[in-house]
C-alpha cells in the first residue's frame, strides 16, 4: 500500500509541474505551494512520531523526495532540506520538540555547516554567523545553523535553532541552477539561543530509539540529496523520449527515436540511472536492517556515502547523455532538458556528495586509518 505522504506528493505533481517555470523565475517557492507540501506532511517525515511527526523509513523519505523532484527540482530540493532539518527534533528534549511541532504545518530549514560562532553564557549561547545556501529559509518559522562553541578547550561543534525573527536573510541567490530553492544567505547577530534548543549531530545521540534514529544521520542527508538528482534525471530521460518520438532532424525522414545512436543513448542513460538508484536502495535497506538490530558498522556507513556519491555522478551523466542527444532543442529555456542540465550540475556541487567524501569512503574500504566522525 502506498504511503499517504507519497500519495499526496503524486497528487501535487501536476500543480508543481505547472508552476515550475514561475518557481524558477521567482527564485523561491511560492507560499501556497510550501503550505500544500506541509499539508501533505512532506516536512514532518523525519520528526519523531511521539512529538507530532511521521517517523517514516528512509526508503519512504527517498521516494517522496524523488517524486516531488520529478515534478519540480526546486520543490524536491526544498522538501529534502525541510524534511532532513526535522531530524534535529529527535535530539531535543521531547517536551521542547513537542512544543516546536505543535503546529503540524510548521516548516524548519537548516544549514549543517559550522559557519557560526557561539559563546557559552550559562543557560544560553550567544551566536553570530553567516550561512550561505539557506534553502527554504524564507518559509521556515525556525532555522538551524551549525556553530563552533568557544569556551575552555578546543571549539565544540553544535547545531542551534533560531526563530525566524533572530535571523536576517540576504538575497545572494543569483545562480545557474536550482534557482527556485531560495537558497539565500542567513545572518545571525548576537542572538541568544537557549541551550535546550541546541544539540550536536556529531557527538550526541538522538533521544528516540527507533531504527530511523540509529540510521547514520549524514548518510541519510547524502542519499536524500541524491534522491533529488534521481528525480531530475528521471524527468530528463522521460522528456527526451517524448522529444525523440516527435522530432525529425533536418533532412531526415526518420524521427530522432528511430536512429540507432539515439537508442543507444537512451539505453545507456536508463541503465546508469536505474542501476545507481538500485545501489542506493539496496544499501539503504541493508543499513536500515542493521539499524533495527542496533549496530551499523563503519564499513556500512562508508558504503552508504559511496552509493550517494555514485548516484549523483550517474544521475548527472544520464542527464548529460540525453541533453547532448537532443541537439539544439535542449538549449532553449522552454525545454525541460535545459532546466534539468542546469539543476543537476548545481546539485553535484553539494559537499555531501563530493569527491572528498568519495575518497573518505575509499579510505575505509581500503582499511586505512580514517576520521569517520561525519561519515
Amino acid at each position: 500500500m502506498i504511503h499517504p505522504v507519497l500519495a499526496a506528493a503524486r497528487a501535487l505533481a501536476p500543480t508543481l509541474r505547472e508552476a515550475s517555470p514561475a518557481i524558477d523565475e521567482r527564485r523561491a517557492l511560492p507560499a501556497e505551494l510550501v503550505e500544500a507540501l506541509a499539508e501533505a506532511g512532506c516536512f514532518r517525515l523525519l520528526v519523531p512520531e511521539t512529538v507530532g511527526g511521521l517517523e517514516v523509513s528512509p526508503g519512504i523519505l527517498l521516494e517522496v523526495i524523488e517524486e516531488v523532484s520529478r515534478a519540480d527540482s526546486a520543490a524536491g530540493w526544498c522538501v529534502m532540506v525541510g524534511s532532513t532539518s526535522g531530524l534535529f527534533s529527535a535530539f531535543l528534549d521531547p517536551d521542547v520538540a513537542r512544543a516546536l511541532h505543535a503546529e503540524p504545518k510548521r516548516v524548519l530549514s537548516g544549514v549543517f555547516a559550522p559557519l557560526g560562532v557561539a559563546v557559552d553564557e550559562g543557560v544560553h549561547y550567544r551566536v553570530s554567523g553567516r550561512w550561505p545556501f539557506a534553502s527554504l529559509a524564507e518559509h521556515a518559522s525556525h532555522r538551524m545553523g551549525g556553530v563552533l562553541v568557544r569556551g575552555d578547550g578546543p571549539p565544540a561543534l553544535r547545531h542551534v535553532l533560531f526563530t525566524a525573527a533572530q535571523t536576517r536573510l540576504v538575497d545572494t541567490w543569483h545562480v545557474s541552477g536550482l534557482r527556485g530553492t531560495g537558497s539565500v544567505d542567513m545572518v545571525v547577530e548576537d542572538a541568544l539561543v537557549p541551550k535546550e534548543w541546541s544539540t550536536s549531530l556529531v557527538t550526541e545521540r538522538p533521544r528516540h530509539d527507533g531504527a530511523l534514529y540509529r540510521f547514520p544521520h549524514f548518510g541519510l542527508l547524502a542519499v536524500s540529496i541524491t534522491a533529488v538528482a534521481f528525480g531530475i534525471a528521471r524527468e530528463a530521460i522521460d522528456a527526451f523520449i517524448t522529444l525523440a518520438g516527435g522530432k525529425r532532424p533536418a533532412g531526415s525522414k526518420r524521427s530522432l527515436a528511430e536512429r540507432e545512436l539515439t537508442q543507444l543513448t537512451v539505453a545507456r542513460a536508463e541503465a546508469r540511472l536505474t542501476s545507481a538508484r538500485a545501489l542506493v536502495r539496496e544499501t539503504v535497506a541493508e543499513v536500515e536492517a542493521s539499524a533495527r538490530e542496533g549496530t551499523v558498522t563503519v564499513r556500512q556507513r562508508a558504503r552508504l556515502r559511496l552509493a550517494a556519491c555514485h548516484g549523483m555522478e550517474a544521475a548527472a551523466a544520464a542527464v548529460d547523455l540525453v541533453y547532448g542527444a537532443a541537439g539544439g532543442s535542449s538549449i532553449y529555456a522552454k525545454s525541460p532538458l535545459e532546466r534539468a542540465f542546469r539543476d543537476i550540475h548545481v546539485a553535484t556541487q553539494h559537499a555531501m556528495v563530493s569527491d572528498a567524501v568519495l575518497g573518505l569512503a575509499g579510505r575505509v574500504l581500503l582499511g586505512l586509518e580514517t576520521d569517520t566522525a561525519t561519515l
